[in-house]
């Protein structure tokens, strides 16, 4: 298996810090049960309320209301109307840093305007060098995507030593007000082999697991599983999993399923990645949960691998082999979505080792030819666990708006 860790063009983005954030209304009181009536319904009451929203900020204006500028211009940005958001936060970009914080994500990513890395990294840096103490809740989050363009190298020029740096800047030493986000990255970027501390990788991890991160606690499962960076601890590992499951980590869902079925646990191994397995919407459960696309589609492919395994052997569930046939399809399907056309980076199989390395996890199968058993000893001569380790990112692009909001 391979350790978790970063790829390029594969991170996500730090949403702009707000101290609250307005909750939308929901339409349940309503009892609406069919989904094209509740749709109609949800849809006019949200245009009605936008306009409303907009006649509002903009009396707001006019009375002097200087914050009111900034939310006109977030509305229409929410709302994915980016020329008119580019318009409302260019009127205050010099008075308001949360206005330039946006304007920078819009020019990066060319949101609303033509694509501009370099102004996007410009106005990243106005922010964390102000002084003005309005741009300093900004500033952990700035210096985060600053180290993202210097990682993959867009904007500016590329540099993994200024990306550790920068990022090092936004974890500030683990502080639970800083950005979360960079220290999940910092976790992954001391797993790969060119910055490779995996004692690090278990701090930041665990820093970020403690600040609330869902993607943290799902590898600090992984490496209390693998003893990587940290003893060995099998109970730890089992509860970090668990709870990271119960909280919608996918890529954890599909390990704890794994680690149910080596536990001879059978009947809730199937269940649990059977549930897994019906996971389409990859994009909507990134949205939800915050975790990476391609880690979410690692755990349904390692779902779908031991669910296909269940139903060929009989085991928690009735043996059928055609529908584990469509199992294990189901798996290489998501498995390719989940690497993508870009190579990974972290500590991965190489030649004949690549060889279904989860039903090895599982304890019912071993290579026989010779020539596998050494691809096998030779990748856990690497330091990783043959079916237990921790999984990298593939390289697809996930998230090419690294810097934008709400996504």
């Amino acid at each position: 298996m391979r350790l978790q860790s970063i790829n390029r063009n594969t991170l996500t983005c730090e949403p702009l810090p707000q101290k609250q954030k307005r909750k939308c209304p929901v339409l349940q009181e309503c009892g609406i049960k069919s989904n094209s009536a509740w749709n109609l319904v949800s849809n006019f009451k949200h245009v009605t309320e936008v306009r409303k929203a907009d006649a509002f900020l903009r009396k707001r204006i006019n009375d002097g209301d200087w914050q009111a500028q900034f939310l006109l211009g977030q509305l229409y940005f929410e709302e994915g109307c980016y020329e008119t958001a580019l318009e409302e936060f260019n009127k205050i970009k010099d008075t308001n840093f949360q206005a330039l914080y946006q304007l920078g994500v819009m020019y990066y990513d060319g949101l609303g305007t033509k694509e501009d890395p370099a102004l996007g990294v410009e106005s990243m840096n106005r922010i964390i060098n102000s002084d003005d103490l309005k741009a300093s809740h900004l500033k952990f989050a700035a210096y985060y995507n600053l180290g993202i363009a210097s990682f993959e190298g867009f904007g500016i020029q590329q540099s993994d030593s200024e990306a550790e740096r920068k990022w090092l800047l936004a974890a500030d030493d683990g502080n639970p007000k800083a950005s979360v986000k960079a220290q999940t990255t910092l976790g992954m970027f001391y797993c790969r082999p060119e910055s490779q501390n995996l004692p690090k990788a278990f701090f930041w991890h665990s820093e970020a697991c403690g600040n609330g991160s869902l993607e943290s606690q799902g590898a600090l499962g992984l490496l209390y599983l693998t003893g990587l960076g940290i003893r060995k601890n099998i109970q730890s590992a089992f509860e970090c999993l668990k709870e990271a499951s119960s909280r919608g980590n996918v890529y954890a869902q599909g390990h704890l399923a794994a680690y149910l079925y080596s536990r001879k646990l059978f009947n809730r191994a199937a269940e649990l990645a059977y549930r897994v397995a019906q996971y389409d919407n990859i994009p909507l459960i990134a949205k939800e949960t915050d975790c990476l696309p391609s880690y979410i589609a690692k755990g349904i492919a390692m779902a779908a691998f031991y669910y296909g395994r269940c139903l060929q052997l009989g085991l928690g569930t009735k043996q059928d082999l055609i529908e584990a046939r469509k199992y294990f399809c189901r798996e290489k399907e998501s498995q390719g979505a989940a690497e993508g056309p870009t190579p990974g980076c972290g500590l991965q199989e190489t030649g004949g080792q690549r060889i279904h390395i989860r039903v090895w996890a599982a304890g019912d199968w071993r290579p026989k030819d010779p020539h596998q058993a050494v691809g096998c000893r030779r990748l856990e001569a690497k330091g990783a666990t043959p079916g237990c380790g921790l999984q990298e990112i593939g390289g697809s692009r996930i998230h090419t708006r690294v810097w934008a909001t709400g996504d």
